[in-house]
């Protein structure tokens, strides 16, 4: 996971590991109250002002961890798997302007003229905002001449694209859970750590210790992101230590969902429609929340998650599916969408790994001799990797694709500007295919390593597979025993 405060990343990461050590032992529910005292054990505070809110910061962290809302406040019955730790969420600046040193309460006083709310005196030294006056226009920032007043955005609201972050009376962030996509990037924003999501750690376990067959499903993104040596055997081996049953690759539902949406795409491109990509659930949930006339535009075919989770539950209904990768909003797919089959579970890179601790479990470098899924699944998780599939698979078919375009967006930006020109009427490709995150899946908030830094390893351990394509990989699977559409 990528965060500047490697001191979050210790806290958040203890918590996961104690958490998952007590749940592997079946004793979680007896012994979880005692981990606040155990990660905190005083008398000296760690990285806050005392023990006690340390403690309390932890407790909260723990009730994540189990699932829950971290509070058990009146809004604790909230479904989002984004939630707010208030006892971390304290230390802000509660005022959005502010007056710097660069101030010489100059003659002009420009800031103050353009102010229509009185919200700006002169103090001894320098101007002063009242923020029970101020309404945050911007204009005292924008008229004064020594740039002396300063835009504090908070780090969670500046990064939200949906502006769905507001704060209290008491400021403490607050999301709107009907503007919120679920896509994650607050989470690794806030420098104070006080936004997190909810975990099946403990959930997944259990499952574990009841004897069900639970079965890891790796994301097409997290090739390369451990290194060149380990690849997907390394993957499985380690999967099967921690307790699963057996790992499968999600690029081979990259392959599912290529040959499905390429069939609707064909047959909305013959009505004259224009359509959306549905892998990413924080892409989906930006139409269906900020673009509701577009809803209608999204692909019916289900994600690769959900492609795979079908498929092993047809083989055997009985399996338990955990989808492991760098993305939030895949738990909002299977928390907040009842989309029959899906995933039952959702694992963050940062959350496998805890499990990987708590059994004392490394992963082994071992020969890249598994492959099930095409080069063009494997890259379902980059940006333009949905079309690239999409359209191997159309070429495969025997259709001319010449004709055919895809606006490829990737991150909030491109994103929004893509969905604003369909909402006008004024998109000229075909087809949208929507990534919320920069870079694509491989992009996503909780990726062990940056794109940049894993690329190379990624592109090596890709390149060893074999060039064989969409449809020759899906001749083993039984497309039949399951539905590809929601």
């Amino acid at each position: 996971m990528l965060t500047n405060d490697a001191t979050i990343l210790k806290i958040k990461h203890e918590v996961l590991y104690q958490v998952a050590k007590l749940a592997y032992a079946g004793e979680f529910d007896e012994k979880k109250d005692e981990l606040a005292y155990k990660l905190i054990p005083g008398p000296k505070p760690q990285f806050r002002c005392c023990v006690y809110k340390e403690r309390e910061i932890v407790r909260q962290r723990v009730r994540l961890a189990e699932g829950l809302c971290p509070t058990e406040s009146d809004h604790s019955g909230s479904k989002n798997v984004i939630q707010v730790i208030e006892s971390a969420c304290a230390d802000c600046p509660l005022s959005h302007y502010i007056v710097t040193d660069n101030c010489r309460k100059c003659m002009a006083k420009a800031c103050q003229q353009s102010c229509k709310f009185g919200a700006i005196s002169m103090g001894r030294d320098r101007a002063y905002i009242d923020p029970d006056k101020c309404k945050e226009c911007g204009m005292c920032a924008k008229n004064c001449l020594y740039n002396a007043i300063a835009d504090l955005i908070r780090p969670c609201k500046k990064v939200c694209p949906v502006n769905a972050i507001t704060m209290d009376e008491n400021g403490i962030c607050v999301i709107d859970e009907e503007k919120c996509i679920r896509c994650g990037q607050c989470i690794h924003r806030c420098p104070f750590g006080a936004i997190g999501s909810k975990t099946d750690i403990v959930a997944i376990i259990k499952d574990m210790l009841a004897g069900k067959k639970v079965i890891a499903m790796f994301a097409p993104a997290i090739e390369g992101q451990f290194g060149r040596e380990i690849t997907m055997s390394s993957i499985r081996t380690a999967c099967k230590k921690i307790g699963f049953a057996d790992m499968v690759e999600v690029g081979l539902g990259g392959d599912m969902t290529a040959a499905a949406e390429a069939a609707e795409w064909l047959e909305a491109h013959e009505q004259g429609k224009k359509m959306t990509t549905s892998c990413c659930p924080a892409f989906v949930n930006m139409i269906r929340k900020h673009y509701p006339e577009l809803a209608d535009n999204i692909s019916t075919t289900v994600s690769p998650m959900c492609a795979v989770s079908r498929m092993l539950k047809a083989k055997d209904p009985g399996t338990v599916t955990v989808f492991v990768g760098p993305c939030i909003a895949k738990k909002s797919e299977v928390k907040d969408n009842d989309i029959e089959g899906n995933a039952d579970y959702v694992l963050t890179i940062g959350e496998f790994r805890a499990m990987m601790r708590a059994k004392d479990v490394q992963f082994e470098p071992e020969e890249n001799d598994s492959q099930q899924a095409s080069v063009y699944g494997k890259r379902f998780g980059n940006g333009g990797g949905v079309t690239a599939a999409v359209l191997k698979s159309m070429e495969e078919t025997g259709t001319d694709t010449s004709g055919l375009t895809v606006e490829k967006c990737a991150g909030a930006a491109e994103v929004k500007k893509a969905l604003t020109l369909m909402k006008v009427g004024r998109l000229q490709a075909d087809f949208v295919e929507g990534m919320m995150c920069e870079g694509g899946c491989v992009g996503g908030p909780s990726q062990h390593r940056s794109e940049m830094q894993f690329k190379k390893d990624r592109d090596t351990l890709i390149a060893e597979a074999d060039d064989r394509g969409v449809h020759e990989n899906l001749e083993s699977v039984d497309m039949e025993a399951f539905a590809m559409h929601r």
